[in-house]
C-alpha cells in the first residue's frame, strides 16, 4: 500500500569523507533557502567527520542528487522505495541552442525525474520538471515566489 504523506522530508545527496551519504530535510516544504542552505552545510560537515546520525539518514519521502559535482551529463536516477520520486541534476556546459532563428551558445544543464506512477502522476511529473526549469533560467522567480 502506498503511503501519502502531508510533508516532504527531501533526501539530499552529498559526498562525504566515506563515500556518499543522503541525510533528510525533515519538513523541508516549510523552509527558507537560507534555512535549506544552512542545514545542506551542517550535513556536509557532519558527513566529513562520520557524525550524522542514523536518524538523520532515513525516513526520506523524495531525493535530490547532483551527479554533475562529477561530471555526469545525464543519468536516470533510481527511486529509492517507498519514496515518490528523486530528481538528478547534471553539469552545466556550453551548448548551441537556437534562439530567435541564430545559432547561440548557452550553458545547459540535463535533469531527470524518475517517479513512482502509483503516486505521481505523468502531467504532474512533467509540470514539476518545467517549473524546475523555469526557476533555474529565472531564480528572481524563486525570491519572488512567481
Amino acid at each position: 500500500d502506498n503511503v501519502f504523506q502531508n510533508y516532504c522530508d527531501i533526501e539530499i545527496a552529498i559526498g562525504g569523507g566515506k563515500g556518499l551519504v543522503v541525510p533528510v530535510l525533515r519538513n523541508a516544504e516549510r523552509m527558507g533557502f537560507a534555512e535549506v542552505e544552512l542545514a545542506i552545510a551542517e550535513f556536509a560537515k557532519k558527513s566529513q567527520n562520520g557524525t550524522l546520525s542514523p536518524q538523520e539518514l532515513t525516513g526520506g519521502t523524495f531525493t535530490i542528487t547532483n551527479g554533475g559535482v562529477y561530471g555526469s551529463l545525464l543519468s536516470t536516477p533510481i527511486v529509492n522505495p517507498p519514496q515518490s520520486g528523486v530528481l538528478g541534476m547534471h553539469a552545466i556546459q556550453d551548448r548551441p541552442v537556437a534562439r530567435d532563428g541564430q545559432v547561440v551558445i548557452r550553458p545547459m544543464m540535463y535533469i531527470a525525474l524518475t517517479y513512482d506512477h502509483r503516486i505521481v502522476d505523468g502531467r504532474e511529473a512533467v509540470t514539476f520538471l518545467k517549473r524546475i526549469k523555469d526557476c533555474i533560467e529565472n531564480p528572481v522567480r524563486l525570491l519572488l515566489d512567481v
